[in-house]
């Protein structure tokens, strides 16, 4: 197939690998229709904060002449990425999604963006945050909020806190993104955007270089349009770090088996759990009933499927993953929040500032409540291997209707609070044309898990090549 019939925009990373391997598609090819995307269509969408345009468009030539002379760095070389606003690149300016930082320039480079340039991606920019990345619908007062592009009509929550980097994936403006999950940044905006992303355990990626919200619960890991997707760029940034020693305790303690060992290996004999009773209270319908269906899709691969109830309410577990970030949130930007002068979103400063009265034994018995709700969780959840729930209760919701008082975040939160690894994933469209999500967890360092059983449901379901029209749209 030529270059001139082949349109990169919506396809995944392993397919536009696959056509720069075999001839058909150019690194420059991906670059220039990326950049064009991003011209035409981010005036309305507002993913981006920076765009590396002249350099991207060099890394993309430079790319082209190393693979065609042999110099093939791997499968991700030539390929573009977007980075989310908190993770540092050296010289660039990292806003953390504050207008109070628009001029903070980095002085290095995150561990992570080290890494995914050396596999050969190409970042071709910055994406839109929500503020110190602390906030789950997606909005941003003062540097704005990214346009779900689902709905061009309607302007609907994007998901946060890694919200222009979901609208950039599903807008076909990147084939992936790195986003971070403190209570579900990650899986959020996958959620509300018909992506695949994937929440990494504590301490399997770097957090050197990357704008710290609470170093006991971040995690950054990717966003893109398939399962195989994350598993490529999840094993391109993971692993042990001397920058970040707990990435290299981590590695001594678990193994980090290369994720597509076991990853099309089905879910045959599979014992996975789903959330029942109460916890499906206050679902919406087309959430629920995807749900379901996704249950039985997954129980006719040849899965067993057990009702589970969580040994906690969810909401115990968000309250003791709040109370974490709250703490050390206020320990890393309170100086700022508490300043009256300084341009801080009017909903964020709030969130901050219930840090400031966490005692310091408040703070300790939060902690120790984390361990000890994860011993709860881990002895009932000794027979399975994964535990489905949706995503978020409800799809996108307009941006009039968010309680900024309130978070999406009922069935994110706990995975941070116990340290599980998490991916979510497409698996339905709502009667409003809204997608609707998956989230499968599962335990902590068992990402390979997770993505196998992602991959088995992706294989079987369509959802995840569903995206946003936006080419014939009259308000672009």
């Amino acid at each position: 197939m030529s270059q001139a019939s082949l349109d990169p925009t919506f396809m995944t990373v392993h397919a536009l690998s696959a056509a720069i391997a075999n001839g058909s598609l150019t690194s420059v090819a991906i670059v220039d229709c990326c950049l064009q995307r991003i011209a035409d269509y981010d005036g309305k969408l507002h993913a981006f904060v920076d765009v590396y345009d002249d350099e991207a468009r060099e890394a993309a030539q430079a790319a082209d002449i190393a693979i065609c002379s042999g110099h093939r760095l791997g499968p991700l070389h030539g390929i573009p990425i977007a980075l989310k606003d908190i993770i540092d690149m050296e010289g660039r300016v990292t806003t953390g999604g504050s207008k109070a930082w628009a001029d903070r320039v980095s002085r290095t480079t995150a561990t992570v963006a080290q890494r995914l340039i050396s596999a050969g991606m190409i970042v071709i920019g910055k994406t839109h945050s929500v503020e110190f990345a602390m906030g789950g619908w997606g909005t941003n007062t003062h540097m704005g909020t990214p346009w779900n592009p689902w709905d061009l009509d309607t302007p609907r929550t994007p998901g946060g806190s890694s919200s222009g980097s979901g609208v950039a994936v599903a807008a076909g403006m990147v084939p992936a993104a790195i986003g971070t999950d403190t209570g579900g940044s990650v899986r959020l905006p996958a959620s509300y955007c018909g992506l695949a992303g994937l929440k990494t355990t504590v301490g399997r990626v770097s957090l050197h270089g990357i704008l710290p919200l609470s170093t006991t619960l971040d995690t950054p890991g990717p966003m893109t349009r398939s399962v195989e997707d994350a598993a490529l760029i999840y094993d391109a940034i993971q692993g042990p770090d001397p920058l970040w020693p707990q990435t290299q305790n981590v590695a001594l303690k678990y193994n980090a088996p290369n994720p597509f060992v076991n990853m099309r290996r089905g879910v045959n004999g599979l014992r996975l759990a789903a959330i029942s009773g109460a916890e499906r209270e206050g679902v919406d319908d087309a959430t629920l009933a995807a749900f379901d269906a996704a249950q039985e899709t997954l129980r006719a691969l040849g899965a067993s499927i057990t009702k589970f109830e969580m040994p906690r309410p969810f909401s115990d577990f968000a309250a003791i993953a709040g109370r974490i970030t709250g703490a050390e949130g206020y320990r890393f930007v309170g100086h700022l929040t508490d300043d009256l002068d300084l341009p801080i979103d009017p909903n964020v400063r709030p969130r901050i500032a219930l840090g400031r009265d966490i005692r310091a034994h408040e703070y300790l018995d939060a902690l120790a409540e984390k361990e000890a709700v994860k011993a709860e969780f881990a002895e009932r959840f000794l027979d399975f291997d994964a535990l489905l729930l949706p995503s978020t209760e409800t799809p996108a919701i307009p941006l009039d209707q968010v309680d900024e008082g309130g978070t999406p975040a009922r069935f994110t939160r706990a995975g941070n609070c116990l340290d599980l690894c998490a991916l979510s994933v497409p698996n339905g469209i709502s009667p409003d044309g809204l997608p609707t999500s998956l989230q499968i967890a599962c335990r902590g360092y068992d990402e390979a898990m997770a993505l196998r059983i992602g991959w088995a449901y992706e294989q079987a379901t369509d959802w995840h090549n569903k995206h946003p029209e936006l080419a014939n749209a009259p308000s672009l």
